[in-house]
Order: C-alpha cells, then structure tokens, then sequence
C-alpha cells in the first residue's frame, strides 16, 4: 500500500503531531487537502506558534475539529508573519 504525503505550507513543514491529528481524521484531511498552501501555512504557523505543549495540543485538536467544519483558515488570528 502507497500511502500518500500530506503537504504543507509555503514556508513551514508540516509538524509530525499535526500530520497525526490530519491522518486520523478523514473530513480534516479532505478540506486540508483542499485548501491552499498558503492557507495550509497559516494553520501550520497558528498550531505552531503556541509556546507551550498544552497550548499547541489544544490548537491540534481545534484545528481539527475547525477544518471538519470546513473552515479553510484560522479564526481570529493575525496570519503568520513568516510568508
């Protein structure tokens, strides 16, 4: 079985435990999948850019539960600053 990479952003890679939460969830992984690298990038920063281990867990599982929901870019955040 070929199992297929998950892309990332334009300027951050896509973190392992993010590329977990996307692999064991279906609808995520479909609007991930669709969204554009650019958007891809913003969630990748957001996730991310949480200091501490709690705070990026949480981010990861809304993150998730936010692309299930089809939202296609983080809420409420001012966009990454590394683009």
């Amino acid at each position: 079985m070929i199992k297929k990479e998950i892309a990332g952003g334009v300027v951050h890679k896509l973190p392992l435990d993010l590329q977990s939460a996307l692999s064991s969830n279906p609808d995520a992984l479909a609007v991930w999948g669709d969204i554009t690298p650019l958007a891809r990038n913003e969630w990748i920063c957001w996730v991310t850019s949480g200091k501490k281990e709690e705070t990026r867990s949480v981010r990861i599982e809304k993150a998730i539960s936010k692309l299930k929901g089809g939202m296609r870019r983080p809420c409420c955040w001012a966009g990454c600053l590394h683009r």
